[in-house]
């Protein structure tokens, strides 16, 4: 593609050299960079991109786009000026790929909790109901049933498309997405044009990156109030931002609850460990979820469905076929009548969800014991409200690791620790290794009791100072039964 057509769109303050060139490819990452490729030089959270310039041109970049020229310039490479390479790299990288969203129904969810299931179950169901269907979410993209590994909720608006790209190849027309406030903030989803958007929950994570709440919450309402007016949102009328996420929104909006009167509405007939029945809009079906926040769940995905124009007893038919999500609310029966549940819970509302659920089968017919840690170089504040959840909720709880990361497992453990007082402290035992807190807690277990194994989900590894070791908690728990 011309560079001239490639930053076509861009608010160009400043241009050294042709814009003639062609361009075979966009990078962000001066490693990657290839012979004729563009080089967009991003301030980023850890490094600068203006500083990887030069490296980039030794490479054989064909072309700079950047905030700042560089001193030294080369001058077979053409340099483009920009106020803001951020918000730039989205619309130059959607141009590059040919504006796949164009030709593609992109759903968006964003939230705190929930977001995987909710774009999981919505892929699993479309290809189900004979769609083909793409997956950009936390545990793995999909190009319709092509697996493709992530590393982040969102990917670099170069990737992203990239991938959307692929999906556009495969001949799939839906595409079903988590939207982490990361990526809003970072302008990574910027140039794509979204059919809908969905909006799960909102309670304390992330405030390492966004400092307070207000911040958080308006990094997922600016997702809402960016979506065109052809589109329909849908959010949780059950949570008390529920309505602030889609009060500026162009797009159609509509509400689900499982509380209130609202467009798509649910209640709980029956539940077991093995699943549900609900009455959805009037209509029973039996799913294979657990638990009143995978009821908001399937209300959004139901709700998401019928607003693209899905049949609504095709809908119900196909819900009542899905299964959960890997390592979200996993159920494993042990020989000696135990049950153990594997979940990504990793924040104090998912404990709160998770531990209501596991009481809402049981009715107080057996004990719960949980296991629990929290993530290393991430918010420090939730750390003790995340005990204090557990040990709420629990007959007796084990702190242990999660992935460390950086810090050393018995400072978290502390920070844990020092929100409970020497009552809720007679219930807590602290074990480091995560192997042996999963063995006691399986060893403390009777017929009957219920252990939730919490904060790793579909996760097979610790990340312990920079190196992931394989660990599997469902695994671990298999060993020990």
């Amino acid at each position: 593609m011309k560079l001239k057509n490639l930053i076509g769109k861009l608010d160009v303050l400043e241009v050294k050299g042709s814009v003639e060139c062609d361009i075979c490819g966009v990078q962000i990452d001066s490693r990657q960079i290839g012979a004729g490729e563009l080089f967009v030089a991003v301030k980023g959270t850890v490094a600068d991109g203006h500083g990887y310039i030069g490296k980039a041109v030794e490479k054989g970049a064909a072309a700079v786009l950047c905030e700042v020229m560089p001193d030294v310039t080369d001058m077979n490479v053409t340099y483009v000026r920009v106020k803001n390479t951020e918000q730039s790299v989205g619309l130059v990288a959607t141009t590059f790929y040919g504006n796949p969203t164009e030709r593609l129904k992109l759903i968006g969810v964003t939230g705190t909790n929930g977001k995987t299931t909710i774009a999981t179950v919505l892929y699993e169901m479309f290809r189900w109901m004979g769609y083909k269907a793409g997956l950009l979410s936390t545990v793995a993209n999909y190009v319709d049933g092509e697996m493709i590994p992530t590393e982040h909720t969102t990917p670099d608006p170069i990737t992203l498309n990239a991938l959307l790209a692929r999906m556009v190849e495969a001949g799939c027309e839906y595409v079903f997405m988590e939207v982490s406030s990361h990526s809003v903030v970072q302008n990574r989803i910027g140039g794509l044009t979204f059919a809908g958007g969905l909006f799960t929950n909102i309670t304390r994570d992330h405030l390492d990156y966004h400092k307070t709440f207000d911040n958080y919450i308006k990094a997922k309402k600016q997702f809402f109030d960016n979506l065109p007016a052809t589109a329909f949102a849908i959010t949780n009328a059950d949570d008390k931002n529920g309505l602030v996420m889609v009060q500026n929104t162009r797009a159609q909006v509509k509400t689900c609850s499982v509380h209130s009167p609202a467009d798509f509405k649910a209640k709980i007939v029956e539940c077991h460990f093995e699943g549900m029945y609900l009455e959805m809009n009037g209509k029973e079906v039996g799913v294979q979820f657990i638990g009143k926040f995978n009821v908001s769940n399937l209300l959004a995905v139901y709700g998401a469905a019928v607003m693209l124009g899905m049949d609504e007893r095709e809908v119900l038919v196909a819900l009542s076929a899905m299964k959960p999500v890997n390592g979200r609310f996993e159920a494993l029966r042990s020989p000696s009548g135990f049950t153990a549940i594997v979940d990504y819970a990793h924040t104090p509302d998912a404990l709160d969800n998770v531990l209501t659920a596991i009481h809402g089968v049981l009715n107080g017919k057996g004990d719960v014991i949980t296991v629990c840690g929290a993530g290393g170089n991430r918010d420090k504040g939730k750390r003790p409200l995340m005990a204090r959840e557990a040990v709420r909720q629990s007959d007796r709880v084990i702190v242990t690791s999660d992935n460390p990361r950086f810090e050393e497992p018995q400072d978290i453990i502390n920070d844990m620790l020092a929100g409970l007082d020497d009552e809720a402290m007679k219930k807590v035992v602290a074990i480091v290794d995560r192997r042996q807190a999963i063995k006691t807690a399986c060893m403390m277990a009777k017929a009957g009791d219920v252990i939730l194994v919490a904060g790793k989900g579909h996760e097979d590894y610790q990340d312990v100072k920079g190196v992931k070791y394989h660990f599997d908690d469902k695994e671990e728990i298999r060993a020990c039964f």
